[in-house]
């Protein structure tokens, strides 16, 4: 009887915390998803923080040499974003801003040459590594153009995943050129296109389609082809481009998708005088990318200079460093844009 009596008790116990054990849990998931929500949130206001402390040294550090600005201008809509209050997406611009740096003392009644430099990463923005090369072009006699297209950090949630690698991102840096041959003293006959790495990639693109707005492009160790590059970068890499937010798919599942934002599918759309450049201990855009560049664009009839360095100290950033070897190989970089802009 007493064995009855305690099975039943334990049973009844059971019955009882089992729902309350199930409740728990359920509250500790949904605290740890509520969690992992803030965090979230805060990494976007850190980011942002971040980007206005970048803001301010570029005033100070390159006030001496340049004016500097930074302003809001518009880019194609965003394809994916909700539409709202009946307002569709087709009829809301999304918005970008735009670094201009002109040269201190700079005649605004005449016309002058323009570098737009494109920054990198999947998910980058234009970090004051750039200020070393910014004051080098302002003092050369450059206006200096760089846009933070969509995808950029330092924004917000909503610029963030409003990317579109090798797609509108393109776009953007396009209508941040025609906004600066309006509202600038630019020669809109000679804008160049530099970047490296994913801005490397950028200059391509924009150059192959709009060559009647540029007059020459520098792309320094460029992204080449998306499917040759996520076929060596680890899944986090894939996984930032098949993210819902973005292209949605892998490349084994949209083979064409990634063609059609990949350079080296794109070659026979060059117009324009190209310099490209790259060494071989590249651990980021591994130099076989630029190399099926330089043959794709050979196959296809272009003229273009290159030059491909032997385990240049810096790697991915050998000629972008703070370093005498880098500052003589950006002496090509300066020769090919004196030779096409001025």
């Amino acid at each position: 009887m007493r064995k009855s009596i305690l099975v039943l008790s334990l049973l009844a116990v059971a019955l009882v915390s089992g729902p309350l054990r199930a409740q728990q849990e359920k509250s500790l998931e949904a605290q740890v998803k509520d969690l992992a929500e803030q965090v979230e949130a805060l990494q976007y206001d850190l980011d942002e923080v971040r980007k206005l402390s970048d803001d301010a040294q570029f005033w100070l550090r390159l006030s001496d040499v340049a004016e500097v600005d930074k302003v809001l201008l518009t880019g194609p809509p965003n394809p994916k974003e909700e539409e709202t209050y009946g307002i569709a997406n087709e009829r809301h611009p999304i918005r970008i801003y735009l670094y201009t740096f002109l040269p201190k003392d700079l005649n605004k009644s005449r016309k002058h040459p323009a570098i737009l430099l494109t920054h990198g990463g999947v998910h980058g923005d234009f970090g004051t590594y750039h200020v070393h090369l910014v004051r080098e072009m302002v003092e050369r006699g450059y206006i200096v153009l760089a846009p933070e297209y969509r995808g950029s950090t330092g924004y917000g949630r909503e610029m963030y995943e409003a990317i579109d690698y090798g797609g509108l991102e393109n776009d953007d840096v396009v209508a941040a050129r025609d906004w600066a041959v309006e509202e600038l003293p630019i020669d809109p006959k000679r804008i160049g296109l530099v970047g490296w790495s994913h801005g490397g990639m950028i200059s391509l693109m924009a150059g192959f389609d709009h060559p009647d707005k540029f007059a020459c492009i520098y792309a320094g160790v460029p992204v080449s082809d998306l499917i040759t590059r996520l076929g060596y970068h680890e899944q986090g890499y894939t996984d930032l481009f098949a993210a819902d937010y973005h292209i949605g798919k892998p490349p084994s599942k949209a083979v064409d998708e990634y063609r059609k934002r990949s350079p080296i599918w794109n070659v026979e759309k060059l117009k324009l005088p190209l310099l490209v450049t790259s060494t071989t201990n590249d651990r980021d855009v591994n130099v076989v990318e630029v190399e099926q560049l330089i043959v794709h664009l050979k196959a296809a009839g272009k003229t273009f200079e290159h030059k491909i360095y032997d385990d240049a100290p810096g790697g991915h950033s050998f000629d972008r460093l703070d370093t005498t070897f880098a500052r003589n190989v950006r002496k090509d970089l300066y020769a090919f844009l004196d030779k096409h802009l001025k």
